[in-house]
């Protein structure tokens, strides 16, 4: 008999195939959405900036959310924001992460205005149909979303001055509970030059709504909206782009106000933010002026 060779491992070849058929099944399946990058908090009234894949779909408790091309987002949180939100992002191969965020609550305080003009604490049915139309002009400015995010510029105040009142506050007029203060009050002498927070786009001028008066508003993209009310001059038109500090008029004491002050309000949405929370997670440089 003549001698045998040495046999090889019967099982090399089927160990090759199955390795070979392991990575291609490894590199063959779709990459799973990278969870986002956020700034800033979620809580009652807060904003948080988020950065994800270009190309991926965002959503906030099962709402589709504003993304530009690079994948950049903004989500905002109600004063009443519930404890929990879920944030889910789906990547251009359709796979997805899901991010439950916990909603830090506040306390807010209690602020008593007295004096107030009888009709603009408790407007006459005269009155009602000119407000609902300012409010519907209003609820229209903010469905508009512009694409880009402007809002990268940072914010800064816009006005200096001494600040009278604050986001989120309990609002007792003339003794009567009202709606909770939607923005930051900053009292500043008449004719004080009032600055854009943020590059934007103007996406809204009125010179003469019941609350608020002159009233300008400014789109920073994907959503992200601020409000100057009570303006005494308005120095922009609709449509205007501005960049971070540039005058866009001036203190007044226009619409429901005890004297010259800017009420400075900021939105997501439909959703009222705390607009001091802006320059705190994006801060600008401020600029000469």
């Amino acid at each position: 008999m003549g001698s045998k060779g040495p046999r090889p491992f019967a099982g090399a070849g089927g160990a090759r195939g199955f390795f070979l058929l392991f990575f291609f099944l490894l590199f063959s399946l779709p990459a799973l959405a990278a969870p986002p990058a956020l700034r800033g908090e979620a809580e009652q009234g807060g904003v948080v900036f988020g950065q994800a894949a270009a190309g991926s779909k965002v959503f906030l408790d099962g709402d589709a959310v504003p993304v530009d091309g690079a994948g950049r987002f903004v989500l905002g949180f109600a004063r009443d924001a519930a404890p929990r939100a879920l944030l889910r992002v789906v990547g251009t191969s359709g796979t997805a992460t899901e991010t439950e965020l916990t909603v830090r609550p506040r306390d807010w305080p209690v602020q008593r205005i007295d004096g107030l003009p009888r009709d603009k604490v408790t407007p006459p049915p005269a009155l009602l149909a000119r407000i609902k139309e300012d409010n519907r002009a209003i609820a229209a400015t903010r469905a508009r979303v512009g694409g880009r995010a402007d809002y990268r510029s940072g914010f800064v105040l816009p006005v200096e001055g001494i600040v009278s009142g604050v986001f989120g506050s309990q609002r007792i007029l003339n003794g009567e509970a009202k709606a909770p203060h939607s923005g930051l009050d900053i009292a500043a002498a008449a004719g004080t030059p009032v600055h854009a927070a943020a590059d934007g786009a103007v996406s809204l001028v009125h010179p003469d709504m019941f609350y608020t008066g002159q009233t300008v508003m400014i789109d920073h993209g994907l959503g992200l909206q601020t409000v100057y009310a009570h303006l005494g001059r308005i120095d922009v038109k609709p449509g205007q782009r501005v960049r971070r500090g540039q005058t866009i008029g001036a203190v007044g004491a226009t619409g429901r106000a005890t004297g010259p002050h800017l009420h400075w309000g900021a939105s997501w949405l439909d959703r009222r933010l705390d607009p001091a929370r802006l320059p705190e997670i994006l801060p600008g440089a401020v600029q000469s002026r």
